[in-house]
């Protein structure tokens, strides 16, 4: 006769072999699961960085604009000042002058403020306000002929469009 714990063992390394496979497959699908959840969080996290860093940039801009245009301010009255005393006849002065204006500008350029190129420019509304027109002959219609008030933007936002003549065709 056969003793019947002998028998039992001999089938329970059989029975226990496909739960342990079981183990194995679950082992690995919970590794893949994990290991994609790795990726997807550090791929979230590149993205947060980048977003996190092009709002740092968009904040800078937003908190220079109204230092920038109040220093613009003061940069049209540094240039009717210019323009007085050489008019006046105080060229030394006007020379001073110029030069405080140059340092003015150079600051307000490090940081990313530059005067919006007008004279000569065909007429754009982005960047041109037109306070008048102006006959001219020489240039084609729609040109700006005069630079009343200079326009400055700083990164591709404007800050003060330039305030302009345009040209237009003589009455004849």
């Amino acid at each position: 006769m056969s003793d019947p714990t002998t028998a039992d063992d001999a089938q329970a390394p059989e029975a226990h072999a496909p739960e342990a496979g079981d183990d194995l497959a679950q082992a690995v699908r919970q590794r893949d699961d994990y290991f994609d959840q790795l990726q997807r969080t550090r791929a979230e996290f590149v993205n947060y960085q980048k977003r996190s860093k092009a709002q740092a940039v968009a904040d800078r801009v937003h908190l220079i604009t109204p230092l920038a245009l109040d220093v613009l301010n003061a940069l049209d009255n540094f240039d009717r000042a210019i323009e007085s005393a050489r008019s006046g006849g105080a060229t030394a002065i006007a020379e001073g002058l110029l030069m405080v204006e140059k340092q003015f500008v150079a600051a307000l350029t490090k940081h990313g403020v530059e005067p919006i190129a007008a004279l000569g420019q065909p007429f754009d509304p982005n960047f041109h306000e037109a306070i008048m027109q102006q006959p001219d002959a020489h240039h084609p219609e729609g040109t700006v002929v005069a630079e009343l008030v200079k326009g400055y933007k700083l990164a591709d936002r404007v800050l003060r469009p330039t305030k302009v003549a345009v040209s237009v065709h003589p009455a004849e």
